[in-house]
């Protein structure tokens, strides 16, 4: 992979646009892509992420669904309010977003933290979904030593964001660590470098205190409860859970169904983009 290669080779085979929205008291950055008559599609990050998460995804995905990815509360360049941001801090905060932007319901997906937080979402505001997707998903474990290492490695890079520590907090996503690029690492530099990031992250890495995080888990009951249709896509590499964990969470879904994706880690959607941009329409196309 060519280690210079710009988000403007993701993005020039179609429009875009970055804009910022109020979404209740949060000033929410995004990117959009596709017609606003298409059905409304809202994607959203994992922990101390941002946007551009899905910059290799955004087009194609554009050609069928009026796309948004957004910079989750506390995130990148959206507000970044002064208390924890447990997991109905965001779930609040998506709802926001999807009423000022007038969608009664809309398709979900959701990687890491952005997964956790739609299935939450699912659970409380079931009418506002047609279908979902948790991708790598959180709210199923409590891992010590994972939580550990995610609070080190992004605690070390917010706090001195050199390109070192940067780099090595977004190739610890990866399956192959070349898979991150000069302007993914320059990107996230910048958005650690903005004043109050410190403190902001800093309250994001509640959920990986233990209790925190034990009382935004979802239970198997809960996970049960679910009613929206649900693909659960996994990787065979995930630093963060095992197979197993994502066969479990689609097998206790109701209308759940499992897909896995081969020799990627965190970020399946920027390390493989056409094997996950084929999955993941064609199962919100409902495609066979």
């Amino acid at each position: 992979m060519n280690k210079h290669e710009s988000f403007w080779a993701d993005l020039r085979g179609g429009e875009f646009e970055q804009g910022y929205l109020q979404a209740g008291d949060v000033r929410t950055r995004y990117l959009q892509a596709g017609d606003a008559s298409l059905p409304p599609l809202v994607l959203l990050h994992g922990v101390g992420g941002h946007a551009e998460t899905y910059t290799r995804n955004l087009i194609e995905h554009a050609e069928h669904f009026n796309t948004y990815s957004i910079d989750m509360v506390g995130h990148g360049y959206s507000s970044k309010p002064d208390y924890d941001y447990e997991v109905d801090v965001y779930v609040e905060h998506l709802r926001a977003v999807i009423d000022t932007l007038g969608f009664d319901k809309i398709f979900l997906s959701g990687e890491s933290l952005g997964g956790w937080v739609a299935a939450r979402f699912a659970l409380k505001y079931p009418a506002r979904l047609k279908r979902m997707v948790l991708n790598t998903c959180g709210g199923a474990t409590l891992n010590p030593e994972v939580m550990q290492r995610i609070k080190s490695l992004t605690l070390t890079a917010v706090r001195d964001p050199d390109w070192d520590t940067v780099k090595a907090r977004l190739e610890w996503l990866m399956a192959d660590p070349a898979t991150v690029t000069n302007d993914l690492i320059a990107c996230r530099q910048a958005i650690y470098q903005q004043p109050g990031m410190v403190e902001a992250m800093e309250r994001i890495m509640c959920l990986q205190e233990t209790e925190i995080r034990r009382r935004n888990n979802l239970s198997d009951t809960e996970w049960a409860a679910i009613e929206t249709e649900t693909l659960v896509l996994w990787t065979d590499k995930d630093p963060t859970a095992a197979v197993e964990v994502g066969e479990k969470i689609a097998n206790l879904i109701p209308n759940g169904r499992f897909a896995l994706m081969k020799d990627c880690g965190h970020w399946p959607q920027f390390e493989d983009p056409p094997t996950f941009n084929k999955i993941h329409l064609d199962f919100l196309l409902q495609k066979n």
